[in-house]
């Protein structure tokens, strides 16, 4: 549960000030409740989170919840289930995550 609402009453969201906070959670790992995988956090999550084609294009309600949804990224994690795995298909993605 989210309880302090960081990205409100804006009308537009400032996605550096998401990618700013995103990084506190750089190098810190967590365990997924339902397998117990440890995922780990690198350091091209925020700008991944942030910088998406998909993430440019959100705007109103939709933008401010993925904004705020990044407050609740290590509850997120720990309550994940159904993992599955997905080719890299873009040429930016030439490498999978580290440590997994």
């Amino acid at each position: 549960m989210i309880n302090d609402i960081i990205f409100k009453g804006k009308r537009g969201i400032d996605w550096k000030d998401v990618e700013k906070y995103l990084k506190q959670y750089v190098g810190e790992f967590y365990i997924m409740a339902d397998s117990s995988d440890i995922i780990y956090i690198g350091t091209d999550l925020p700008d991944e989170f942030t910088g998406s084609i998909y993430t440019r294009s959100l705007r109103g309600a939709a933008a401010k919840a993925k904004a705020n949804a990044a407050q609740a990224l290590p509850e997120l994690v720990e309550i994940a289930t159904d993992k599955h795995f997905k080719e890299n298909m873009t040429d930016k993605h030439a490498y999978n995550a580290q440590n997994g």
